[in-house]
This record gives C-alpha cells, sequence and structure tokens, in this order.
C-alpha cells in the first residue's frame, strides 16, 4: 500500500520490495501467510512509533505482528527516514528499503535483535536474504 507518492516515483521498488517480503517468509521459516507493506512518510510512521512504542520519533520501519496464522501482519516504512539512511550509508536507496522490509517482515515472523543473542540470529539470516536478492551486508560497516 503506497501512502507517500514519493514512493512510486521509484521504478520497480513494488516489486522489488514484494519479492524481499516473499523471500524473507520463506527463509524465515513460514513460506505463505499475507502481510501488508504501507509505504508511508515520516510523519505516520513518527505518529504510529509514538503510539505503539511511546517514542517521540519518526522511525525507519515498524513491524506490527496480527494474532492469525494467515494474517502475519503489517509492515510500515517511512521514506525521508530511509532516504536519508540510505544517503548517510551511501546505499542505494532501493537496497535500503530492501532491507527494511526484510528487517520488518522478519519481525513479523518473531525474529528480534533486542540482545546479542538474538541479533547473532536475525542479522545473519537478513544478511542471507539480502545476499540472494544482491544486495551486500549491511552489518559490514558496524564489524569494521
Amino acid at each position: 500500500m503506497v501512502e507517500d507518492r514519493k514512493w512510486s516515483a521509484k521504478r520497480g521498488l513494488g516489486a522489488r520490495l514484494k519479492k524481499a517480503a516473499a523471500l524473507a517468509l520463506s527463509r524465515g521459516g513460514k513460506g505463505k501467510g499475507t502481510l501488508t507493506i504501507l509505504l508511508s512518510n515520516d510523519e505516520k510512521l513518527h505518529d504510529l512509533n509514538v503510539t505503539f512504542r511511546g517514542k517521540d520519533k519518526p522511525t525507519n520501519v515498524l513491524s506490527f505482528p496480527a494474532r492469525d496464522d494467515d494474517y502475519l501482519g503489517d509492515v510500515a516504512v517511512a521514506y525521508g527516514v530511509t532516504s536519508q539512511e540510505a544517503r548517510e550509508q551511501k546505499k542505494p536507496f532501493a537496497d535500503h528499503a530492501t532491507h527494511l522490509v526484510v528487517h520488518g517482515v522478519l519481525h513479523l515472523l518473531g525474529y528480534d535483535h533486542e540482545t546479542a543473542r538474538t541479533a547473532k540470529i536475525m542479522e545473519p539470516l537478513e544478511t542471507k536474504i539480502l545476499r540472494e536478492l544482491g544486495i551486500g551486508d549491511p552489518y559490514a560497516r558496524k564489524a569494521a
């Protein structure tokens, strides 16, 4: 679902994000199920972040797991934060947006990175999925 028209200006991005979500579902241990990806703006993610996490700032991606076997939940991505992070990290916008969708879908499947132990499970899985999509390791700089 595209809520901010800036996302539509990125040709082919919607199909790429759908492919990334499907791959994350498959590699994350749940081959089927539906979800919604909301491509929105910073204001919307800020509002959602305040309402559901008590954090008064915009964020790049939020996941809202559902309590249903067939409907997994929602992933919301902010255009402005995503664009700014991509520039700062010197990454293509589409690659960074794809990473955020993979990250969000894995959260829907129950993965997290709140502790070093859980991050050691989630981050390599993200990296593997992104490699299959032709995207480099988003955590490589963190280790350097």
